[in-house]
């Protein structure tokens, strides 16, 4: 469906009349993109994991190519941003203990529950800490939402439930229906249940508003989790945080004496209250906590009218390193779409603004560290920006560049969500392309990549995927070789440049793409905004007003 629309036209209109437009002369070509990408997923560079050798062979590439390309440091007078990490290795006990007063339960770790913890003591030791069951444990004043009201939840495990109230109920105005909001995702539960003094909190799997089954749950049993370093700021952490599967939480509401369709089914109104499940939990997790210092990769091409005006594009550099071999003995995770394609699309960009006529404003590129281990490069450049919030006009993100040819649509992750997206439609369809929404709305991807943190923080970003339309097979055409990807490619070894299966046609038109919105923005007064219900909009309103 083509989505341009009155909006699209809109901004068009206030583009126009602050700026003659400068209409970009750099055309983009396979070879701008395919010797970077070459380079950067090959077995060289070890899988490009933070804390390796891989990762000093990445940065120092990435840093030798902004400097041959010209482009100024982005950190004063460093390409470089340094992100204090921590690595945390979890091992959690065999077994956590429920008793009600009629009962004992004990559930087995892995199969029925699986726990961490950000804090870094040795020991995590919970007993006998009530259980409460608050719901999707949402606080959210724009919907008149707030699972904590009327109950204390300090020392206590919170149990809640996965996605939104407005999931499955084909009610679009219940949230966002089966759209996913930051409030449904899970990272969102554990950080709300740590503002609320909880002590551990349980997220209820079910597959389907997850998006996925246990068994991707189940990866980050006693995993090393990297997160980052905040010795000295001291903010409360959840004593842990975790999932536990559909039967054992059924499990748990029968030994306090309820009947778990009832509960699910009072969850989803807005008078619903937290309510004391009637049981108490006891578990711990020994811990081992490891220290140091990953890197952000900043450049900049500096504006020529309005130089403290920043527009933004990111990429991650990073991805598995060297693990588990599959079946070939294969074990280099070289990430080739996933990320090594967006990181050669931001030096082809840089490439781009460098080459044509100077930008009004300044064009930042940032290749960030950590998004697979939970987009810790881009969390810790938003908590700790090089250039402030308030002066940074948009971001505009990459994570996967089409490999499949070229394609008629792109998929715009997180429709709905801000100005952007229209800008995005004014330049497709000079193009005589078309966006689609993302074909799966409930995965919340637009919380999944580094745009996110940027959006927290209330800039407006853009991230799109790869199209389906393909332009001389079709739609199924392009579903199939995106679920093909997924199935046999995703996060494996396998995950290599392979030019006998890669057409990297349709990688130079989205690069374009992307060059034709950022170098728009880059030369107009346009400040994009969200949209009246994105969640993102009262976090930009109240800083810019001041």
């Amino acid at each position: 469906m083509k989505n341009t629309g009155i909006a699209s036209f809109a901004v068009l209109a206030v583009l126009s009349a602050c700026h003659a437009p400068v209409k970009p002369t750099y055309k983009f070509q396979v070879d701008d993109i395919e010797p970077n990408l070459i380079t950067l997923s090959s077995d060289e560079f070890m899988g490009r994991m933070p804390f390796t050798e891989g990762e000093k062979i990445t940065t120092d590439f990435l840093e030798t190519q902004f400097k041959s390309l010209g482009l100024e440091p982005g950190n004063g007078d460093s390409y470089f941003q340094d992100v204090p990490m921590v690595s945390i290795t979890c091992s959690p006990a065999e077994t956590m203990e429920f008793k009600s007063n009629n009962e004992n339960a004990s559930i087995e770790g892995l199969q029925d529950f699986v726990i961490w913890t950000q804090r870094t003591d040795t020991l995590v030791d919970v007993k006998d800490a009530e259980v409460i069951f608050a719901g999707f444990g949402i606080v959210a004043p724009e919907y008149g939402w707030n699972d904590y009201k009327n109950i204390d939840v300090k020392g206590k495990i919170v149990v809640v439930l996965v996605n939104d109230p407005g999931f499955g109920t084909e009610d679009a105005s219940l949230f966002k229906g089966n759209t996913m909001t930051y409030y449904g995702r899970w990272t969102y539960k554990y950080e709300e249940a740590a503002r609320q003094g909880a002590l551990g909190c349980l997220i209820v799997h079910n597959t389907i508003p997850a998006g996925y089954g246990f068994n991707v749950i189940q990866n980050s049993w006693k995993a090393s989790k990297l997160y980052l370093d905040d010795r000295g700021k001291e903010p409360y952490k959840l004593g842990f945080e975790g999932w536990i599967t559909l039967p054992t939480a059924k499990k748990l509401f029968e030994m306090g004496g309820m009947k778990d369709s009832e509960m699910l089914a009072k969850a989803r109104k807005a008078d619903f209250e937290a309510v004391p499940m009637g049981i108490s939990a006891t578990g711990s997790i020994e811990v081992e906590a490891k220290y140091n210092v990953s890197k952000n990769v900043v450049a900049k091409v500096t504006g020529k009218t309005n130089p403290d005006e920043y527009l933004i594009y990111s990429a991650h550099w990073d991805h598995f390193g060297i693990g588990k071999p599959d079946e070939t003995g294969d074990s280099i995770y070289n990430g080739a779409l996933d990320n090594a394609s967006g990181t050669a699309a931001l030096l082809a960009l840089a490439k781009a603004f460098k080459t044509d006529a100077q930008p009004e404003r300044t064009v930042v590129f940032l290749a960030v560290t950590a998004e697979e281990q939970g987009l810790w490069g881009s969390a810790y450049y938003a908590q700790n920006p090089i250039y402030p919030k308030e002066k940074t006009v948009a971001n505009i993100n990459m994570d996967g560049i089409n490999p499949y040819g070229k394609m008629k649509d792109v998929s715009i992750i997180g429709v709905g969500q801000s100005e952007m997206e229209d800008l995005l439609n004014v330049e497709l369809e000079k193009l005589g392309r078309y966006s689609a929404p993302e074909p799966n709305p409930v995965a919340g991807y637009y919380f999944r990549s580094d745009h996110f943190n940027f959006a927290k923080v209330g800039i407006p970003a853009l991230y799109f995927g790869t199209g389906i339309d393909h332009v001389e097979k079709g739609k199924e055409y392009g579903k199939q070789l995106q679920e093909d990807y997924t199935a046999n490619y995703y996060h494996k070894p396998n995950e290599e440049y392979d030019p006998a299966r890669w057409n990297l046609d349709g990688a130079a038109d989205d690069v374009q793409l992307l060059y034709n919105v950022g170098r728009s923005l880059a030369n107009s007064d346009k400040w994009p905004s969200w949209k009246a219900n994105s969640e993102f909009k009262a976090v930009r309103e109240e800083y810019m007003k001041k």
